[in-house]
């Protein structure tokens, strides 16, 4: 009846791996209750999961006991909360991305240089919450979409870096915007997109001008999975649709369809995705055809907390 094109890279990056086997390490070496400050990934199946295996979530450390175990998520804290953490003596394990990690010291680096810096991103979104913090007093955070909107104090030294879940797309028209009203904007010193975004944008770019229905599987709070939605509708696809797993599917969508593409996000686990496509078989689109535009190999090695013997302080 119809076909499937498959778009890879899709899925797990590094920094989500990397994230979610430090929690079940933890829960390993140490036993639960884990606590996790918010969501380790954004993807309820990881969540639910965790919590299942003894992991707990909280939003605030208010709500960890004293002496517990607390896991910062990948998408990281600001120095206040780290701070915090200390003053209370909580064991820590910081699971930060490594790529967000390194966006935090760019802000650092550009506030310590006397720079104003626009940090282009969601402000409710948590990894703009912790590059916030290492400079709230230099950094001004600006929607995409609401580049007039900022007004930097010191226009005349003015840098930007944005969270790193963005579009690119969308990224580089506020930066075109933003170099119109400061002519002397300067850049990071690398694209803070981060490498799995980009390639999962490129991927579902080049499958979607092919399908006339794109499936995204991530949850609803995942940036980068709702980029992958809007990524898709603006390479061509007549109809595009994010769903956190297989039975949020609508059979109606594919009325008319010959050709679903199916991609997830960086933090989906692929039995979500292998289960959406059993769906797909089971109405008739049995012929499954991977497109793979490259092939991802980082790795990021465990919080040193998990690398040696000592217990985390």
């Amino acid at each position: 009846m119809g076909r499937v094109l498959l778009a890879a890279p899709r899925g797990y990056c590094a920094g989500v791996e990397r994230a979610i086997l430090t929690v079940e390490e933890a829960l390993k070496r140490f036993g639960p209750p884990v606590y996790v400050r918010k969501q380790i990934v954004h993807n309820t199946h990881v969540v639910d999961d965790l919590t299942r295996r003894g992991a707990v979530f909280v939003e605030e450390l208010d709500e960890v006991p004293d002496d517990a175990l607390v896991v910062f998520s990948a998408h990281g804290v600001s120095p206040a909360v780290k701070g915090a953490a200390r003053e209370r003596g909580l064991r820590t394990i910081d699971a930060t991305c490594p790529l967000v990690t390194k966006v935090h010291k760019e802000a650092v680096r550009m506030a310590e240089d006397g720079y104003e810096i626009v940090l282009i991103g969601h402000a409710e979104h948590e990894e703009i919450e912790g590059t916030l913090g290492e400079a709230p007093e230099r950094i001004h955070v600006v929607d995409p979409a609401r580049t007039g909107e900022v007004s930097p104090g010191r226009p005349q030294k003015v840098s930007w870096l944005s969270q790193t879940t963005l579009s690119v797309d969308e990224t580089m028209r506020a930066v075109g915007e933003l170099r119109e009203r400061f002519p002397d904007l300067v850049d990071p010193p690398s694209d803070d997109i981060c490498y799995a975004s980009q390639n999962r944008q490129e991927a579902i770019a080049a499958i979607a001008p092919r399908c006339e229905l794109v499936i995204v599987v991530g949850s609803a709070n995942s940036s980068n999975s709702r980029r992958l939605v809007e990524v898709a509708l603006d390479a061509g696809a007549k109809a595009a649709y994010l769903v956190d797993r297989a039975a949020d599917a609508d059979e109606r969508w594919l009325d008319g369809v010959e050709t679903v593409g199916v991609s997830s996000g960086a933090s989906v686990p692929d039995l979500l995705v292998t289960q959406l496509l059993d769906w797909l078989a089971a109405g008739g689109y049995a012929d499954v055809e991977p497109v793979t535009l490259t092939e991802e190999t980082l790795t990021f090695s465990l919080p040193l907390e998990l690398r040696s013997n000592r217990r985390p302080g």
